[in-house]
């Protein structure tokens, strides 16, 4: 939903070692009820707030996985609040995530990225 540029496969297995082996950070499958996964999504810390965010493999995109998994998600982790941050051309994620009850209070953008991202809280 953020964005993040492609990985190589050895930085794609660093950024995974780092996640997985951080206690603070939670990470799940996205599977389908035939026992395929199509995606993941996690919650994590920046800068001093609690995040989530998502990945769904292309060719699964508008089948409703990202719904059902942020709505699970975030009623296994009842924190708030909870934050989320999107590419501002992604128009699907905003509304994946205004169906799950987050609402838009702010935008950010690194130094030098041409991507502005919407950032959005579920309290």
């Amino acid at each position: 939903m953020a964005a993040f540029p492609s990985r190589d496969r050895v930085a794609h297995d660093e950024h995974w070692a780092r996640i997985l082996g951080d206690s603070s950070c939670v990470a799940r499958a996205i599977v389908v009820p035939d026992g395929q996964v199509v995606g993941n999504i996690g919650s994590f810390d920046i800068e001093g707030q609690r995040h989530v965010g998502y990945w769904i493999g292309r060719e699964h995109w508008g089948q409703g996985h990202a719904s059902r998994a942020l709505t699970e998600f975030v009623a296994e982790f009842p924190e708030r609040p909870l934050y989320a941050r999107v590419a501002e051309h992604n128009t699907a994620s905003m509304r994946v995530l205004a169906k799950c009850g987050f609402v838009v209070v702010g935008e950010a953008q690194e130094a030098g990225d041409p991507v502005k991202e919407i950032v959005l809280r579920l309290s």
